[in-house]
């Protein structure tokens, strides 16, 4: 693209400023991107000497409710017990992104589809097709919307991420779904979407 004037950042996606709620970290990266306009010519591309790194923050602090439904898979469970959080979040927001491949009823059957691929059986056979990558991202997207609700302060880089895939049964559920699917020879868009690559 060749911009007369950039500043590379090394922050998480959806940071261009880094620390949420720091604003003399964000001061900071703005000055620096505001300093190159003094830059006599372009292009310039310039680093910020400061990055942001996933081991920079723990897991967020929420909690998980407990079991209501013995006869359910515990993700199935935990995805019905967390509906009044999410119903609280889109309140609150007046809006979410749940909705394009999976209604947010439609999670919890969602999620069991996954629970049944992570438990053995073929990806192919559970009613999930081609968007299965897509239809985990909205469950992970489910997640963090309402995992704000939850929390005991603002998220760090990477907290709600951490949380999601190392805390909550559905999060173990769609990693362990990812490797079965990749290891049977799903197409690649089915299973890839389910995490980051980084989560192997």
């Amino acid at each position: 693209m060749h911009p007369p004037r950039a500043l590379y950042v090394e922050f998480p996606l959806g940071l261009p400023l880094g620390k949420p709620g720091d604003a003399d970290f964000q001061h900071r990266v703005l000055g620096a991107a505001f300093a190159l306009l003094g830059e006599p010519a372009g292009p310039v591309l310039a680093d910020f000497p400061e990055a942001i790194k996933s081991e920079d923050t723990e897991p967020l602090q929420c909690s998980v409710p407990p079991r209501y439904d013995p006869e359910l898979h515990p993700a199935v469970d935990e995805a019905q017990g967390l509906r009044s959080a999410h119903d609280r979040a889109v309140a609150r927001n007046g809006r979410t992104t749940v909705g394009s491949h999976v209604s947010r009823d439609d999670i919890p059957d969602a999620i069991g589809k996954f629970a049944r691929i992570a438990a053995g059986e073929p990806w192919d056979a559970v009613g999930l097709d081609g968007s299965a990558g897509r239809v985990g991202q909205e469950i992970r997207t489910y997640y963090e919307e309402l995992a704000c609700e939850l929390a005991d302060g603002p998220a760090g880089p990477w907290a709600v991420e951490r949380w999601f895939y190392e805390r909550t049964q559905t999060g173990k559920v769609l990693l362990e779904a990812r490797r079965r699917m990749r290891d049977a020879g799903a197409p690649q868009l089915a299973w890839f979407l389910l995490a980051p690559a980084s989560r192997e």
